[in-house]
């Protein structure tokens, strides 16, 4: 971890913040590296933090088997893992009504209609999650007042630049240096 400051006081007191807010959000073991940059004369903080490596995205065909039932007209979901049931039922009440799921039991549900096609939607994406809460843990950090912000996030690295005034090209190239050095593991 990198917090550049002219002052050094300021540098240590962002460290400390930025450490006990990953602390409370449980992010350390999430993330490779972080850098700040911190002006208060030049009303600027740039943050890029590097995410490390998750798994890959669940599908529900990997947590769930779908079979359709021609006779009765419903599609029913057996749950072979039971971990995922809750992200399940999260994604399917999004597209259906809770009325429309029925669940006889803890490890079935059954929908009116053939969607089979549903094998293939993501039920839990471990990069996604990490990254909202990444993004949780930027927003805390930032100094308040700091309205105006540039996301310029790639895959595996959160950046921001924010600041109360106009966005300086210096400060988009500082947040360019530091997603650099992140990818190179500098």
């Amino acid at each position: 971890m990198l917090v550049e400051c002219y002052d050094e006081r300021g540098a240590e007191v962002y460290e400390i913040i930025i450490k006990q807010i990953f602390q409370d959000l449980v992010l350390g073991s999430s993330v490779d590296d972080l850098k700040a940059y911190v002006n208060p004369d030049d009303p600027v903080f740039v943050l890029a933090i590097k995410m490390k490596k998750t798994s890959n995205a669940i599908a529900f065909e990997d947590v769930a088997n779908l079979t359709y039932d021609k006779d009765d007209d419903v599609t029913r979901i057996l749950i072979d893992n039971e971990n995922y049931l809750p992200n399940i039922l999260k994604r399917l009440w999004r597209l259906f009504s809770r009325d429309e799921i029925y669940q006889p039991n803890r490890y079935q549900l059954e929908i009116k209609g053939d969607y089979t096609h549903l094998k293939t939607l993501i039920v839990d994406d471990p990069h996604s999650n990490l990254q909202r809460r990444v993004y949780d843990a930027v927003f805390r950090i930032l100094p308040e007042g700091f309205k105006i912000i540039k996301d310029m996030s790639t895959e595996d690295i959160v950046c921001v630049v924010a600041t109360d005034e106009l966005i300086k090209d210096a400060w988009i190239e500082k947040a360019n240096e530091f997603i650099d050095e992140l990818n190179k593991g500098l």
